[in-house]
């Protein structure tokens, strides 16, 4: 359209003026014009102005909405749980189901039997190669590999082990076999309990016998206030127990150990309320305020263990404890002097410790092992069979540390200081159970030392 066709708002206000002038003379009511309020905006134009506007305020939504996903994303990811996005209900899982089913009413053995799961194949199921929907059905379950090694842990944490390498704390100056010694399951199960020695200090035990210590120290060896047991239980104090609805599972089993301040009251549906047995690292006896005063303690036997040097004997770790527990110790043995209390022999995690060592194939992280691998271990004594619970993840895996706190980091699955690894390993090599159960439930299944044969 030509600026003719189109005049602009001040040549219209110029003509409007002339018409008036004309009518004026004709004795017309004269008309006043206001150009500011008469200008005319070409239709193009106003049509512009609009669309860009519309386009602002959509890119604006669509920003908006953006952030908010993003943070959704974040805090959902944060919340540790991963139930919602892993579908074990699908068309394939259901045709192995089916699969499974068929093998069962042919009378073959059920690839759920915890009796016939070879430890040594790792996520391949045990039986008849005759029998494919077995073979089928336990390749669906992504559980923890037996064979896991440093290259499988982030740059971080790898930093972090070999910094623990070459500080070398305990002076460890490992000269047993390996690493890398292949031990089948049932030797390396009896491997362990010839040469763990799974005991206590005693009254009798040097500077334990002093009148120092007069009248602290239980006066009955632990087996006969723990055990022997059937069924037992090591619940981890793992993020991943959050949601688990396992409380009632591991409730009737015939004893539960637990693991320092890991509390049971407001999480009984995930992880139960019965307390058998409560092992504690001594930097919590030292250092938890609450530690005389909290009634979480009061329930159970008590175990609390405290790294030595490298295989030092209970003189010389006494004189130089880790952490200087034994006050508080006596004080809570005076207010609650009819609760067992024992204190682990300092010897025993090292001699976990090399056997870890011995059959990895790479240096471990000269520390000690975990609270929870030494919990295994004093379980296997007192027990005929060990579930353990979320020490090998199950598909509720997060980087939440402990179900019962909101702290996040990947080296309380993976490990760090301790050895961890490679103790999950280990686990995973001498468990008699199977993947399903691990992914779905995060329990392991190991037999007790009572129970094997050697």
């Amino acid at each position: 359209m030509s600026q003719e066709e189109f005049p602009s708002g001040r040549d219209q206000c110029e003509k409007l003026t002339l018409d008036a002038r004309e009518q004026s003379k004709k004795g017309a009511k004269r008309e006043a014009c206001f150009p500011a309020q008469n200008r005319v905006v070409p239709l193009n134009a106003s049509f512009i102005m609009i669309h860009t506007n519309l386009k602002k305020k959509f890119s604006c939504c669509v920003l908006v909405f953006l952030l908010f996903a993003v943070i959704c994303m974040w805090k959902e990811k944060k919340k540790g749980s991963y139930d919602d996005s892993i579908k074990l209900q699908t068309k394939e899982f259901q045709m192995m189901r089916g699969l499974e089913k068929l093998a069962l009413g042919s009378g073959s053995q059920t690839a759920l039997s915890s009796k016939t799961q070879d430890p040594h194949r790792g996520s391949q199921a045990v039986g008849s190669p005759k029998n494919p929907a077995k073979t089928k059905l336990e390749t669906v379950f992504q559980v923890w590999n037996k064979d896991s090694s440093s290259k499988n842990i982030i740059p971080r944490l790898r930093k972090i082990w070999r910094n623990y390498l070459s500080m070398n704390k305990y002076n460890v100056s490992y000269k047993g076999p390996g690493p890398g010694i292949k031990l089948s399951a049932e030797a390396l199960r009896c491997h362990l309990r010839d040469q763990v020695n799974v005991s206590m200090v005693e009254a009798t035990d040097f500077p334990f016998n002093t009148s120092e210590w007069e009248g602290f120290l239980p006066k009955e060896n632990i087996r006969t206030k723990a055990g022997p047991w059937g069924r037992c239980a090591v619940v981890s104090s793992a993020g991943s127990l959050k949601s688990s609805q396992l409380g009632k599972e591991i409730d009737d089993h015939d004893a539960v150990l637990r693991f320092n301040g890991a509390p049971t009251a407001n999480f009984q549906q995930d992880v139960g309320m019965k307390t058998t047995i409560r092992l504690m690292n001594s930097q919590l006896v030292t250092t938890e305020q609450n530690f005389l005063t909290d009634s979480l303690y009061n329930e159970g036997i008590l175990i609390v263990w405290d790294p030595s040097i490298y295989h030092s004997d209970i003189p010389k770790w006494y004189k130089n404890p880790d952490y200087r527990f034994f006050d508080n110790y006596k004080s809570y043995r005076k207010l609650h002097p009819d609760q067992p209390f024992y204190i682990l022999r300092p010897q025993m995690p090292w001699e976990l410790w090399d056997i870890i060592q011995e059959i990895s194939p790479e240096e471990i992280q000269p520390n000690p092992p975990s609270s929870g691998m030494l919990g295994i271990i004093i379980m296997m004594t007192l027990c005929d069979q060990v579930d353990i619970y979320e020490f090998l993840p199950s598909k509720r895996k997060t980087d939440v540390c402990h179900y019962y706190q909101k702290f996040f980091d990947s080296a309380c699955t993976m490990g760090a200081y301790h050895p961890l690894l490679f103790e999950k390993n280990m686990v995973k090599y001498l468990n008699q159970g199977v993947d399903e159960d691990i992914y779905l439930l995060g329990k392991a299944t190991l037999p007790g030392f009572r129970s094997i044969h050697c």
